[in-house]
């Protein structure tokens, strides 16, 4: 075996995975097909809000291929259960959300029924054909209008359409701290609708096996343990050992595929009543309208400084919409993920915040890339920009000053989070150097007048992820644990498996992870593998979400591997006939210290622990261990972002000219991955910031149901992205690493928002409008503008 002498951890090393995607040979759910499988197609409301007064199967049994049509009254009939809520708040109010509707539909693409076929082709057509007769009832789909007295009810058992009302913070505090105020701002804010789009669709393909009451689902999951565990235990009534999830190569999440959903139902109870494998994959179009969407908070935020600028206090009041049906981690995303991210990174004596949730006759919303914390980012940055120049303050400056400074942590925050550790503002200081900020201001001077004028937005972040420990967020409200586990598995040949809980849908856990193995076990990187996304092979685990795979998953992992490097020595003590502490192992070879000829290779380690013909007394054969990781905390990822617009002020288009991203997610595994994490998440938060809008009409109407209508980012949208980092480990897991999976787009929506608003404050003294900045919507405004009026403004 070759000695190594190298670090992986650190090394921008390719991803070990790009080779079958770039070539067309992953694995994913649709490609797989089991003999004799039939395919379903769902039937869905083109009503936002409906009774459904009949259903004809007649219309469609007799259709080549048709096997069965399934409607709520077969779901009902089966005793499957209401889809469940994972995170619970006081007084929430839960509708029954059922696997297909029954009685009524709620919203556009609400299952009705599903129609199952030979061929998928005449399974869709039988579809289209299936006459449902339907009663349209009043609908409603803004958040504040189901709010108004004479509203329709989405559910009866929602009075009020009012989920839950929710509050964080010290009001007494914070009243005291605005009445000795010098100067205060209030800014309405509208954190728009956004609609996931990754590049594969959901699908799911279901077989059962009647001689053992076994079920096998292949789904598009970021968590195929949650996913079994809510189905077996609570919408199928079955015992868990009797499903097996398998998740295998996943096309990009961004969130929509945590969640539980009416397809997945549906394909294992026709299959266990077909007796035959059903398989459904969606259509984009279907996409748009079944997929959880996100954000949706209608908001607002008043600030309060001193003097000196030195913040005091900060009022926000969130009016979330929630969408028709409370689904995985909804409660939780507008308060828990959401409320107490508003401190930032600043120090504030006094918050208080409350979220109304509220239901709508709209697609639910959920979990979002980066999940409440772009919203309370964006609430934050927006608000801290308008009291900046309310202040004739630079932004930046304004934000220094403010900062937690590097000794006060940790620091205890009045929205009940304690930073475990941060260091803002060489992050800020790197950023205004790489982005050459001074220089920019300069040019912003030199262009107020022309039909070209330039926005500089610049934004100081800070998230939680990495959701921990478990005994609290299970108090906070949370069904489900937050730990993750890992099993290393070392063969007798001194190749290594390594499997995780957590779940790789493109952020590069195959080589991630064996870059910490290698490190750890001393062995090419080339020897190890990363197994995850079957519930019938790994260990239990919570699947990827909220940028907890490095910091929970790697962190299992690491303490596996130390259970596995500690018997390894032990056997190589044993075998040179050393004590332990005489052995140290370097470049994958175990050596007696100032004696390097007596030496056992990993692969002498690993084939004497199979073979068993000399080890220690009392110990087992086999070289294994698996860890159980559950976090003391949160990790906080912190950062500095700038973007940079310039605006034509005849058309109002607004283009993208340079974005720079300085962030500090701790020591970096792979900064390849890292970038083109980064990178990502710029472009997903600046899509929303310009382009995205899943807009409803009064009547619940989706009127971006395509890629026509919703306009999604593409390459020459884009400028260069400028990337650096500060490093700042997390004092709380062994690996010292934080998330990053979600940063960018955290960050980006309130940088561009701010460059848009920057440029036309300079020019104009607009002091807020609401995202998208579409061309139409900033030409407007600066029409406006230029005939007297000011745009929507922030009130002293």
């Amino acid at each position: 075996m070759t000695e190594r002498t190298d670090k992986y951890m650190g090394q921008a090393l390719k991803r070990k995975e790009d080779p079958r995607f770039i070539t067309g040979t992953g694995h994913y759910t649709d490609d797989f097909t089991l003999p004799g499988t039939l395919y379903a197609a769902m039937v869905r409301s083109p009503y936002a809000h409906a009774r459904i007064t009949n259903i004809d199967r007649s219309s469609v049994e007799g259709l080549p291929g048709v096997v069965a049509v399934l409607t709520g009254d077969d779901v009902k009939a089966a005793g499957i259960g209401s889809i469940p809520v994972g995170w619970l708040l006081p007084d929430l109010k839960v509708p029954a959300h059922p696997a297909i509707a029954q009685g009524e539909a709620n919203h556009v693409g609400d299952i009705v029924a599903a129609v199952i076929a030979e061929t998928r082709a005449q399974a869709e057509d039988a579809a289209a054909l299936l006459a449902v007769d339907y009663e349209p009832l009043p609908s409603v789909a803004l958040g504040s209008a189901a709010l108004e007295g004479d509203a329709p009810q989405v559910h009866d058992d929602v009075p009020g359409n009012v989920a839950f009302r929710w509050e964080i913070g010290d009001e007494a505090a914070l009243n005291e701290a605005f009445n000795r105020a010098y100067k205060t701002v209030k800014v309405k804010l509208r954190n728009h609708r956004l609609i996931p789009n990754a590049i594969e669709p959901r699908a799911s393909l279901a077989q059962f096996t009647p001689a053992s009451g076994e079920y096998l689902l292949y789904t598009t999951s970021q968590n195929p343990h949650i996913h079994r565990l809510i189905l077996a235990a609570f919408v199928m009534g079955i015992p868990e050992h009797k499903l097996r999830v398998i998740s295998p190569d996943v096309g990009g999440g961004f969130g929509s595929k945590i969640f539980q959903y009416q397809e997945e139902v549906i394909v294992m109870l026709a299959a266990q009543q077909l007796g035959k494998p059903v398989k459904w994959a969606a259509r984009r179009s279907e996409s748009f309208v079944s997929d959880m969407q996100g954000r949706d908070h209608e908001s607002e935020a008043e600030l309060a400084v001193d003097e000196q600028g030195k913040m005091l206090g900060l009022r926000v009041n969130t009016l979330a919409n929630l969408g028709a049906y409370l689904t995985l981690f909804a409660p939780a995303v507008p308060t828990y993920l959401y409320g107490t991210l508003l401190n930032g990174v600043y120090k504030f004596p006094a918050i208080h915040a409350q979220v109304t949730g509220v239901v709508t006759n709209t697609v639910p919303v959920d979990a979002y890339r980066g999940a409440g914390r772009p919203e309370a980012t964006y609430l934050l940055e927006r608000t801290v920009d308008v009291m900046a120049h309310e202040l004739g303050m630079d932004p930046a400056e304004f934000r220094r000053i403010n900062f937690i400074q590097p000794g006060e942590f940790p620091y205890q925050t009045p929205v009940a989070l304690v930073y475990d550790s941060g260091n803002y503002e060489p992050a800020l200081d790197k950023a205004l150097e790489m982005m050459n900020y001074r220089e920019l201001r300069g040019e912003q001077e030199r262009r107020k007048g022309t039909n070209k004028i330039l926005g500089v937005g610049l934004i100081s972040f800070l998230e939680a992820c990495g959701l921990a420990p478990s005994a609290l967020v299970g108090q906070l409200g949370a069904q489900a644990g937050q730990w993750e586990s890992s099993l290393v598995r070392v063969h007798p040949t001194g190749k290594v498996e390594l499997y995780t809980g957590s779940h790789s849908h493109g952020q590069g856990h195959e080589t991630a992870f064996p870059q910490i193995a290698a490190d750890e076990l001393q062995i090419p990187i080339e020897d190890i593998e990363l197994i995850h996304g079957d519930t019938g092979r790994m260990p239990y685990g919570w699947g990827t979400y909220g940028s907890r795979s490095a910091a929970v998953g790697g962190s299992a992992l690491k303490v596996a591997l130390g259970k596995v490097k500690a018997k390894a020595r032990k056997i190589a003590a044993h075998l040179l006939e050393v004590s332990e502490e005489d052995i140290e192992h370097e470049g994958g070879v175990f050596r007696v210290k100032g004696a390097p000829s007596q030496q056992k290779t990993f692969f002498d380690v690993a084939l004497m622990a199979y073979l068993a013909h000399s080890l220690p007394d009392g110990m087992e054969p086999g070289l294994e261990a698996t860890a159980f990781y559950d976090p003391k905390n949160f990790v906080y990822p912190f950062g500095t972002h700038i973007a940079v617009v310039e605006i034509d002020t005849d058309t109002g288009q607004v283009k993208l000219r340079g974005y720079g991203s300085v962030d500090d997610c701790g020591p970096l595994i792979n900064p390849l991955i890292v970038e083109g994490q980064v990178h990502g998440g710029i472009a997903q938060g600046a899509g929303q910031a310009l382009w995205e809008e899943a807009a409803y009409d009064d009547d619940g109407n989706l009127l971006a149901g395509t890629f026509m209508e919703y306009a999604v980012p593409r390459a020459d949208d884009l400028p260069n992205f400028q990337t650096d980092h500060t490093v700042t480990p997390s004092p709380h897991n062994p690996l010292g690493v934080k998330g990053i999976g979600e940063a960018g787009t955290i960050a980006s929506t309130a940088a561009v928002a701010n460059a848009v608003m920057d440029a036309l404050w300079h020019e104009y003294g607009i002091k807020h409008l609401d995202m998208p900045y579409t061309s139409e919507k900033v030409w407007r405004a600066i029409r406006e503008a230029r005939g007297g009026g000011m745009g929507q403004a922030a009130d002293d």
